[in-house]
C-alpha cells in the first residue's frame, strides 16, 4: 500500500478541536442510528416496533417513545400508537446515507488490516463523525485498493 510521505513536525500544533461542530454530530448521531435500525427491522421482519427498537438499542420503550416523538417532529418518520413505525422519505434516503457511510468507513479500516468484526464495531459511530471530505479520501484510498464498490 502506497501511503504519502509526512514531515515529521518538531512542534505539535494545537488540537483543531470544533465542539460545536462535535455537539451536532452527537445529536443527529441518535437520529441516525434509529432510521437505520427501523430501516433494518422493515427488511428484516416487516414491522419496526416500538418494543423492538428498545429490545435492539437496550434502552426502555419510554426512550424509544420520546426519540420517535422527536424523529416525526423532523420529519423522518411516522407513528402511530400500538402500530409500526415508517420511514418517511427523507428518514429512507438519510438511513440509506447513513448505511452507505457505514459501510464506506468498514471498508476502509479493513483495507488497513483490521479484522472485520472489529472494523463493524469501530465503524458504528465514527461513521457519524466522519467529514465529507474524509469519507471522500476514504474512498479513493479504496479505489486504489481495488477495495471500492459503487453506491447501489
Amino acid at each position: 500500500m502506497n501511503c504519502p510521505p509526512t514531515k515529521a513536525a518538531k512542534v505539535r500544533p494545537p488540537l483543531q478541536g470544533n465542539p460545536r461542530r462535535t455537539r451536532q454530530e452527537h445529536s443527529q448521531e441518535i437520529a441516525l442510528d434509529y432510521v437505520e435500525l427501523i430501516a433494518e427491522l422493515i427488511a428484516t421482519t416487516g414491522a419496526a416496533r416500538v418494543t423492538n427498537l428498545a429490545r435492539r438499542l437496550g434502552v426502555t420503550h419510554v426512550t424509544v417513545n420520546r426519540t420517535i416523538q422527536r424523529l416525526q417532529r423532523g420529519g423522518l418518520v411516522n407513528a402511530q400508537p400500538y402500530r409500526s413505525i415508517l420511514l418517511t422519505e427523507a428518514g429512507r434516503k438519510l438511513s440509506e446515507e447513513s448505511r452507505r457511510r457505514h459501510e464506506i468507513v468498514v471498508e476502509f479500516l479493513k483495507s488497513l488490516g483490521v479484522p472485520d468484526a472489529v472494523a463493524h464495531l469501530d465503524a458504528e459511530g465514527m461513521e457519524h463523525h466522519v467529514s465529507r471530505k474524509t469519507l471522500s479520501a476514504f474512498v479513493k484510498h479504496l479505489e486504489r485498493c481495488g477495495r471500492h464498490q459503487p453506491p447501489q
